[in-house]
């Protein structure tokens, strides 16, 4: 049985998902090295692809330097990947042809309902002389697509294997036992593959059972980098291949290659969670809890609860509209920045001084500080954001103040302090932006624009001007210099900072309002 079956492994190209598909050339070429003493015969090294909008890397795009550079350091069989969804028949010429001599196999991301359309595009391949394979998604979801199997037919003539692809990584292994006879029955002359994710951590089983099944060809990689919760582990795929079958495995350079990617890991933090095991479980897609879970601020409850509405056509958590008929001329955004506690005397004298500035916390890790003052307070709530304001209240909660939520209905649920003694709205739209449900600046900003104020100052906006800022620092400065700056178009108002800040915002000095 194993004599029969090859190891494809992906890191390159599902590992990309974390790095926008760029990566170190030293990880690239200690990877290529370590496999190249590895009992496996395909390494996918990315996609190939027409231009799209916003960034993806050097692996997505594979120019063709870096795949004669591929080639020339690698003794295994290469593979691309092509996006069906992306690629035209009329590209594949362009596509492919500066891959003649280089690559072995090309495969293809099918989304199931569109079988036949990507018959067509396979067909143009075969016909350029390479070795095509199908990976088809949402395996879970196959039953339920109109004439999926009778669809399958064609590909008898055509592909040199057909993938299934758990894409929620939900299955179970009767699931891949079932799939396997289902396909088997129309594909008669084809090789089968699987490719697992791990969200409720079957993919090693799932992957043995296809193995077991007469499964061909599977797919791992390097410390399961994947999407989402990522892929079988390929050391843990040949650690047990070696001790159940005796599959010769040079461990050192598995474990060379591991320790490179185990970096990185602690780095993207990819791996199964109470989400990832969520949407496994009731087949979800990961393209939204990959992006929430990268957001500090939404709890695993809250991603949970916004996975349970994705499959409600009700809402929830729906307040009041916000409507004040007071009009706060002066308003000041209270961010999370350290020049908060630095300033905290000259910004609490400031507010003492000036009680008609209405305060907004888009933020409630130093709203502490502000809890004695007279002034009028506003805070916007967002996924786990209400914990962590009875937290900082230590469930004391002040009483002249209102929560403002997102515009409903929302995908993530929302906790409101149960101890809170104020009222709760939520926006009636944004304005200024087509939708940002998932910012607290936006909503602070939109409720500036909803009391009518039109002098708007910021505290404890700093920044990360440190070098070293990890990328989730970097997405949220990048996210919050689009809304000041679409806020400021909007409004014809310009924001000033009274506390130091790297983002593009007029500054003066807290000490000259005092």
């Amino acid at each position: 049985m194993l004599n029969q079956v090859e190891i494809l492994d992906c890191t390159l190209r599902d590992g990309g998902y974390y790095t926008n598909w760029d990566f170190d050339s030293k990880i690239v070429d200690t990877y290529l090295n370590c496999c190249n003493n590895l009992p496996i015969q395909y390494l996918e090294i990315g996609y190939r692809s027409i231009p799209l909008k916003n960034y993806h890397g050097e692996y997505f795009y594979l120019p063709i330097h870096v795949l004669k550079r591929l080639k020339n350091k690698s003794v295994k069989k290469l593979v691309i990947i092509l996006n069906e969804k992306d690629i035209k028949v009329n590209d594949i010429f362009q596509l492919l042809e500066p891959c003649r001599g280089i690559i072995d196999l090309v495969r293809i991301a099918v989304d199931p309902r569109e079988i036949v359309r990507a018959t067509t595009l396979a067909l143009g391949i075969k016909k350029m002389g390479f070795k095509v394979a199908f990976n088809v998604m949402y395996m879970s979801r196959w039953k339920s697509q109109n004439n999926f199997f009778e669809n399958l037919s064609p590909l008898n003539s055509i592909l040199e294997y057909f993938y299934m692809v758990d894409s929620f990584g939900g299955v179970y292994p009767s699931d891949v036992k079932e799939a396997i006879s289902l396909v088997r029955e129309v594909l008669p002359n084809v090789k089968l593959g699987f490719h697992g994710h791990n969200n409720i951590e079957l993919a090693l089983i799932n992957t043995l059972t296809a193995i077991e099944g007469g499964c061909s060809i599977v797919d791992a990689t390097i410390t399961g980098m994947g999407r989402g919760a990522g892929n079988l582990k390929t050391e843990l795929l040949l650690s047990v291949l070696n001790s159940n079958y005796s599959l010769d495995v040079n461990f050192n350079s598995l474990s060379k290659v591991v320790d490179e990617f185990t970096l990185l890991q602690k780095q993207y933090g990819w791996g199964t969670n109470l989400p990832y095991m969520f949407s496994g479980a009731n087949s979800l897609p990961q393209k939204d809890v990959m992006n929430w879970v990268g957001k500090s601020y939404y709890s695993f409850n809250s991603i949970i609860r916004a996975l349970q509405n994705e499959s409600s056509t009700s809402n929830v958590n729906i307040y009041e509209p916000f409507i004040d008929n007071t009009i706060w001329d002066n308003v000041i955004i209270i961010g999370g920045g350290d020049s908060i506690e630095l300033h905290k005397e000259a910004i609490f004298e400031y507010l003492k001084k000036n009680e008609d500035v209405a305060v907004i916390h888009a933020s409630s890790k130093n709203a502490i500080a502000f809890k004695e003052l007279k002034n009028r307070q506003y805070f916007c709530l967002l996924g786990n954001e209400g914990y962590r304001m009875e937290d900082v209240f230590n469930n004391d909660l002040p009483d002249d103040c209102s929560c403002i939520l997102p515009p409903s209905p929302r995908k993530m649920g929302t906790y409101i302090p149960k101890s809170f003694k104020g009222e709760t709205y939520e926006l009636k739209r944004f304005t200024f932006i087509e939708n940002s449900e998932d910012s607290q600046t936006a909503i602070a900003l939109q409720l500036t624009i909803d009391l009518g104020a039109s002098n708007v100052k910021c505290l404890g906006y700093d920044g990360y001007s440190n070098i070293n800022a990890d990328s989730r620092q970097q997405e949220l400065f990048a996210e919050n210099q689009i809304l000041f700056s679409k806020f400021a178009k909007y409004t014809g108002k310009k924001i000033t900072s009274l506390t130091p800040t790297s983002y593009d915002l007029e500054i003066k000095s807290i000490y000259i309002c005092i």
